[in-house]
């Protein structure tokens, strides 16, 4: 079988509201603000990128590449960074995941990785150029958090697939 489809037949989407959209956004932002130190830095996925991605892609209607900016600019002001850094590589996140949700939702969760690590080396390399413009030096570390940012692609995906799905009626 070359793909599968994310909904099966028994079971339905229950509808997103935006309350909830928001709030897995500010929970993002809140687990990207903790302490990070180390090593832990170094391998720390981007929580706000990954949750961005998957509304981009399962829900592109509703958020999209101006609900990414606006993520970023927050996110920018939350992490004390260069103004506009995360605005930007999350507007061409919101734009990758926009354009290929439909190739995205076909997939099965394995090959939807491979998608998700084009989009996030995109988003990164736009977070070490800028870096490097602002600071003379790239920082390469920064690009682990490529793997680890696609590896929390499949737990996020499993979790908000199963909280928004429910067993159909037989009757």
């Amino acid at each position: 079988m070359p793909y599968h489809v994310s909904s099966t037949q028994s079971e339905i989407q229950r509808p997103v509201s935006n309350i909830f959209i928001l709030l897995t956004l500010f929970v993002a932002l809140l687990l990207n603000g903790l302490r990070w130190e180390g090593v832990w830095l170094a391998i720390r996925p981007d929580f706000v990128a990954v949750v961005t991605l998957y509304w981009c892609t399962y829900k592109p209607l509703r958020v999209g590449i101006g609900i990414s900016w606006a993520v970023g600019m927050l996110a920018d002001v939350a992490d004390a960074s260069l103004f506009g850094q995360h605005a930007l590589a999350y507007t061409l996140l919101g734009f990758g995941g926009v354009m290929l949700h439909r190739r995205l939702q076909m997939f099965s969760l394995r090959q939807q990785l491979t998608q998700v690590f084009g989009i996030f080396v995109l988003t990164y390399t736009v977070y070490a150029v800028m870096q490097w413009l602002a600071n003379g030096h790239m920082v390469w570390w920064y690009f682990i958090g490529i793997v680890t940012s696609t590896l929390f692609w499949a737990p996020l995906s499993l979790v908000l697939q199963a909280i928004r799905q429910r067993p159909m009626d037989r009757e």
